[in-house]
This record gives C-alpha cells, sequence and structure tokens, in this order.
C-alpha cells in the first residue's frame, strides 16, 4: 500500500477530510496532538450548510442524536430592547437551523464514522511538529513531537490558527486584523430556569456576552478589546462578575461559579488568509489557510465547506492513484472567493458594530437592525448567509464500491 494522505488537525476540516477521503478508499491519517477532543474553545454552531453535508451522505439522522439545542431564528438584545434579525426557517436544506452542539460531541461522531473504513486511521496524542522533503523539494512526510517520521503521499493541514505546518511550509500570510478578543466561561443554569430567559447575544455600551445553550450551563464569550486582558485581571474578579451581571441579569443566579481568573479562558482573536494555500505535497484548508472572526459563528462551517472541497477535487485521483499536486491550486480556486467574501463581512462588522461597542459608542439601534426586526420577509437575507454562507459544497467525492 502506498504511503497514507496525512491530515494534521482533528478539527472539523481534518476530521471532514478525514472521513470523505477515506469513504472514497483513500488511506487518510489524522493526526491529533491531543489526548480528547475537550478543548477550552471550541465553537458550537453546526450550521444548516454544514448538517445538509452529512445529510448528503446519510449521516444526518443519526447525528442529530447528539445532545443540541435547534436554533432557527436569530434574535439580539440591543440597548435593552430585543430585535430579532435572521431566521433560517425557509432554508432549502433538510435541517434549516443551526445545531448548536458541542464541538468535541460533533468531532467525536466524526471519528465513530470514520473508524467504519478500514483506510481511516485516527491517531490521538501525536503532535506534528514539521514536514519532511524529498530531494526535489517537495513535502513527503511529518516530523513529530516525539522524533519520528511519517512518510505521506500528501500532507493536508489543517492545524488551526496557529498552524505549526504552514509556517514550516513558508506559506505567505495576509494579516487583516482583528479589534477584539474573547473571554470564555461557564455559567450554570439554576434549578427550574428557562434557559430562553437569556438572549444568545446581547450588546450594549457597556459592552458585549454571547450565552450559548449547553443543556445545564451557558457558555458565555464576553468580547473585549485587543490586548485588554490584564486590565480586566487587574480589576479583580468580582468587577469581571458584576460587569456580566450587568450586561446580562439572567447570569445573576450561576455567576459566583466564576470563582476566580482560573474559570476565565482568553481567545485570541485573529482574521487572516494565507495567499497561497499549498505547495507541492501540502495543502492547508479550514484556520490554516484563513483564521475567522466568531462574528456569525461560522469558522467551523467554512473550514467544512474546504475540506468538502479538497476531498470533491482529490479523493477519486487519489484513489486511482494520480499525482495530486497539479490538483492542490483547485482547492483554493474554489474556496478563494467564499472565504474573502465572508471575511469582508466579518471586518464591516468588526468596524461598525465591534470597535464603536468596544469604545462605549452605541448609542442608538442601527437602521438595518430595525428594518430586520420590522420586516420579517427581510430576515431571510442574512439567515441565507449565515445558514448557507457562499459558494456552498456538495458532497461528490467517491464511495469506494466495496463500502456501498
Amino acid at each position: 500500500m502506498s504511503d497514507p494522505v496525512i491530515i494534521v488537525g482533528g478539527g472539523p476540516a481534518g476530521m471532514v477530510a478525514g472521513l470523505l477521503l477515506a469513504r472514497a478508499g483513500v488511506p487518510v491519517t489524522v493526526l491529533e496532538k491531543h489526548a480528547d477532543f475537550l478543548r477550552d474553545f471550541r465553537g458550537d454552531t453546526v450550521h444548516p450548510s454544514t448538517l445538509e453535508l452529512f445529510h448528503e451522505i446519510g449521516l444526518l439522522d443519526e447525528l442529530l442524536k447528539e445532545p443540541h439545542a435547534a436554533i432557527d431564528t436569530m434574535t439580539l438584545n440591543l440597548l435593552g430592547g430585543a430585535y430579532t434579525i435572521a431566521t433560517m426557517k425557509h432554508l432549502p436544506v433538510a435541517a434549516p437551523f443551526v445545531a448548536m452542539m458541542p464541538q468535541w460531541d460533533l468531532l467525536d461522531f466524526i471519528a465513530g464514522q470514520g473508524r467504519t473504513y478500514p483506510t481511516f486511521d485516527l491517531r490521538m496524542s501525536t503532535e506534528a511538529t514539521g514536514l519532511t522533503y524529498d530531494a526535489a523539494n517537495r513535502v513527503d512526510g511529518v516530523t513529530l513531537a516525539n522524533g519520528e517520521t511519517l512518510p505521506a503521499r500528501l500532507v493536508i493541514a489543517a492545524d488551526g490558527r496557529r498552524s505549526v505546518l504552514r509556517d514550516a511550509a513558508a506559506l505567505p500570510l495576509e494579516d487583516l486584523g482583528a479589534p477584539m478578543d474573547v473571554l470564555w466561561f461557564r455559567v450554570p443554569v439554576p434549578a427550574g430556569m428557562d434557559m430562553s430567559e437569556v438572549a444568545l447575544g446581547t450588546i450594549d455600551r457597556r459592552g458585549m456576552v454571547v450565552a450559548i445553550p449547553r443543556g445545564d450551563y451557558w457558555q458565555c464569550a464576553q468580547v473585549i478589546g485587543k490586548g485588554g486582558f490584564p486590565a480586566i485581571e487587574a480589576r479583580g474578579i468580582a468587577a469581571f462578575r458584576d460587569n456580566i451581571v450587568g450586561l446580562v441579569p439572567g447570569l445573576a443566579a450561576g455567576i459566583d461559579a466564576i470563582a476566580s481568573f482560573d474559570n476565565v479562558k482568553l481567545l485570541t482573536v485573529a482574521l487572516d488568509r494565507l495567499t497561497r494555500w499549498s505547495r507541492p505535497g501540502l495543502l492547508a484548508i479550514g484556520d490554516a489557510a484563513h483564521a475567522m472572526s466568531p462574528i456569525g459563528g461560522v469558522g467551523i462551517n467554512l473550514a467544512v465547506q474546504d475540506a468538502v472541497a479538497a476531498a470533491n477535487i482529490l479523493a477519486a485521483p487519489l484513489a486511482a492513484g494520480v499525482d495530486p499536486d497539479p490538483l492542490l491550486v483547485r482547492v483554493q480556486d474554489r474556496r478563494w472567493k467564499p472565504t474573502t467574501r465572508m471575511q469582508a463581512i466579518q471586518r464591516i462588522a468588526h468596524q461598525r458594530v465591534i470597535e464603536p461597542m468596544l469604545r462605549g459608542e452605541i448609542t442608538r439601534v442601527p437602521l438595518a437592525v430595525r428594518l430586520l426586526d420590522r420586516f420579517p420577509l427581510l430576515r431571510r437575507i442574512p439567515g441565507r448567509v449565515l445558514g448557507l454562507g457562499f459558494g456552498r459544497q456538495h458532497v461528490q467525492s467517491p464511495l469506494a464500491k466495496e463500502f456501498s
């Protein structure tokens, strides 16, 4: 058997790429440096575009047996008023809603499905630290933290926004800038309280908090100014708790669970993209190719779309023994416009919402928000952008005959 495709990174991009390649009969090894998928920060939003991909390969019903909340209408608490700004109920897909599903459950599910194929190999606690090259300077494998080297027919870098492999391959990075960071913390739900009493998103002059329902607790994210965490720590945990409750009073009953800043994790936000996603023997996808802002929660879904595009372009040629190198640029060509369009929307949101909020300059509800709230038909526009994105992919990679 020839060397496998090695995918570095067990996030959504890497796991979906691994699953789709394996079901096409391509030997694939996914390397995940951690022992499990539990991370301090993992996005929860599985959008309709991603759910539809699972529908296309016959796994949606099984996926939706995992714990999740379905949200088809987006409501924002802005300057003390509630505004409905988007709906997905009209989308022409099997599941026209966002599944708020802890990402570790999503990844465990994909891993379980991948293991049903003999060509799928997932290695946990296996950290890739660099690349190996052949005499022609083509990437031909990876080096591991334990000193081992693994040969590869193709390396796919899906190792996130701090990608080690994209740096090792010297792929050119364009930093678009981001004005904020995010603080990530849990607040328990008091017994008998309806989670819907707390808005998914709250913005006023004092700041912004997102509260994601996860059954018996809210996973919360507070948007802060870039590099602002040390000043918040200096004011103390009591001041932090008071600020959160001032923004979202519904969190008051559980806020004392944040006993210290040990219970608060900093997510350093980046908005960037590689201007070249590949070199001979290597392809970058997902956050390794383009780090997204948390705005809209679309990062997971763009990463998965990258994985599907890569599998659509590469799976059949790889299964047939064709040299993949001339095909790698086609993945970037297919995904470049959707990526840059979504990043442009995020930059506009940074400039018109996040930056004024961080300066305390939000004094009135923007006209666009008022129009969306007043005219329900308009809500379909942001609902489609958030739910389906741009350049939506469909699974076209083959299912190997022995698995069909």
